[in-house]
């Protein structure tokens, strides 16, 4: 009987593992696909509201199954509608529009630590010294990743726009953190589809996409120097990037530790950075690889050093940015962060 349920574990184990390895993939693909479109012709917020707002008529059949969730906690659904979804996604593709794919995500990946930043100066608590240690570390990272010794050699307001993408991951960590105890937790599944759909709402107005140029959408965008269908490269950053990535990154925290599926999410930054080499000609120079692995590796020391109420985990993500993203999450971008169930909860460490 032991022995069976041993197996069961590992196996749920070996599940979650390749769940958050789909997520921290499908995330990592959404800057480079976006790229692409935005060369084309399309603003940054125009994509933004394309993906948001496509991924949210996908996720219908989930706002309608937790049709009842905006009344129970419309504080946390509006947080991440505003933070983790419009927020997050368009800082990182205004950003992606002005600097590389692999930099941009590598500055989001700087929220894990600014919370700590907020946990140890705004709400006064103690921060481990291995906590301390990584911010540390992805500050100086971060230093070597946009070469502060030759004035930035980025575009500066990108840079402001990626660090934008990382605030925003930090406000719904924040926020979620008010919102994940007790025996009211929102299902994640729900909170990601009404995420979507406010998020998709506030970018409508942002974005205006009645001025978009939808003739973009039936032509050629460039990757990599071939001719690619544009609509193809849209339909993955939908249902590739942001369905299928939120999905898996919910499904990966149930089965394993929020811990594990988010030093998994930290490949998304890997798989972004690298197909933005291979597909973009993005290349970075060996002190930016270098302070690239050393900005994760920060990351992930402040994410499993952090105090257990300092905020909720990202999703196997962002952002993703979330994102998650990346994330989490969210990751992409990841980059999202979502509340479980109490009888689906594996705990509740912060990032």
């Amino acid at each position: 009987m032991h022995h069976t349920r041993g197996q069961r574990h590992d196996q749920g184990r070996g599940v979650g593992l390749g769940l958050a390895l789909v997520s921290a993939l499908a995330f990592g693909g959404s800057g480079v696909a976006a790229k692409p479109l935005i060369g084309a012709g399309l603003e940054p917020l125009q994509v933004t509201w394309l993906r948001v707002a496509g991924a949210a008529l996908v996720m219908l059949p989930l706002v309608w199954r937790h049709r009842r969730l905006p009344l129970r906690r419309p504080g946390l659904l509006l947080g991440f509608g505003l933070l983790a979804v419009a927020g997050v996604q368009a800082c990182y593709f205004a950003a992606l529009s002005r600097i590389p794919v692999g930099v941009a995500l590598l500055v989001e990946y700087l929220a894990p630590a600014l919370v700590l930043g907020w946990v140890r100066f705004v709400q006064r608590r103690p921060v481990s010294r291995a906590a301390a240690a990584g911010v540390v570390l992805a500050v100086g990272g971060l230093a070597c990743v946009v070469e502060v010794w030759s004035g930035l050699s980025f575009d500066a307001l990108g840079l402001v726009l990626a660090l934008g993408a990382a605030c925003c991951q930090v406000g719904y960590f924040v926020l979620s953190d008010h919102g994940s105890e007790g025996q009211d937790a929102a299902d994640p599944l729900g909170v990601i589809a009404y995420g979507l759909l406010i998020g998709a709402a506030v970018l409508t107005v942002i974005a205006r996409p009645w001025e978009l140029h939808w003739p973009v959408l039936t032509g050629q965008a460039d990757l990599a120097g071939t001719r690619v269908p544009a609509v193809l490269l849209l339909c993955w950053i939908v249902l590739v990037a942001t369905v299928i990535a939120y999905l898996t990154g919910v499904l990966s925290v149930r089965r394993l530790s929020p811990q594990v599926a988010g030093v998994v999410a930290c490949l998304e930054a890997v798989v972004a950075t690298v197909l933005a080499w291979v597909l973009l000609d993005e290349h970075l120079g060996v002190a930016q690889v270098v302070g690239g692995a050393v900005v994760l590796g920060g990351a992930l020391i402040a994410q499993t050093s952090a105090p257990k109420a300092a905020g909720a985990e990202p999703v196997a993500a962002g952002p993703s940015p979330v994102e998650p993203a990346g994330a989490a999450a969210a990751r992409g971008h990841r980059h999202a962060v979502a509340d479980e169930p109490p009888e689906d909860r594996p705990g509740h460490p912060a990032p």
